[in-house]
């Protein structure tokens, strides 16, 4: 393993705990910690963001070629299901949801999750239509 890999390994788990714990600083009122959790995020985000200069030292800008669309059309598609699945999990977890909203959320969630399964048979017929 590279010298460079292993920094990088190293920045992602710390940055990544430093993160995680001032957000949940942040977010857990019990604790009282709102502002200190703010700063320790902030710290674990920068912590992150000093593994850029590290990976583009070790991987060379490489030249560009066309788009392929069917990977934007994935990432779309993907991005879309994700957010109709969310927004149905979302009904159904709410506190005081009646039946009405359990049944929208439910049959939502599920339609997303359709949509984000269906994703890969789009992406493969996409790419084999090219050729």
């Amino acid at each position: 393993m590279k010298k460079e890999t292993l920094i990088q390994i190293i920045l992602g788990t710390i940055g990544g705990l430093v993160f995680a714990i001032g957000m949940t600083m942040c977010l857990l009122p019990e604790w009282n910690l709102f502002t200190q959790g703010v700063v320790v995020s902030i710290i674990g985000f920068i912590i992150l963001l000093c593994i850029i200069p590290v990976y583009r030292k070790n991987h060379p800008r490489k030249p560009r070629g066309p788009i392929n669309w069917g990977i934007v059309l994935t990432f779309i598609i993907g991005i879309v299901g994700s957010l109709i699945m969310g927004f149905g999990m979302s009904k159904v977890l709410v506190e005081g949801a009646t039946k009405n909203d359990m049944l929208v959320g439910i049959v939502t969630g599920v339609v997303g999750l359709i949509i984000c399964v269906l994703n890969y048979p789009v992406y493969s017929y996409i790419k084999n239509d090219k050729k």
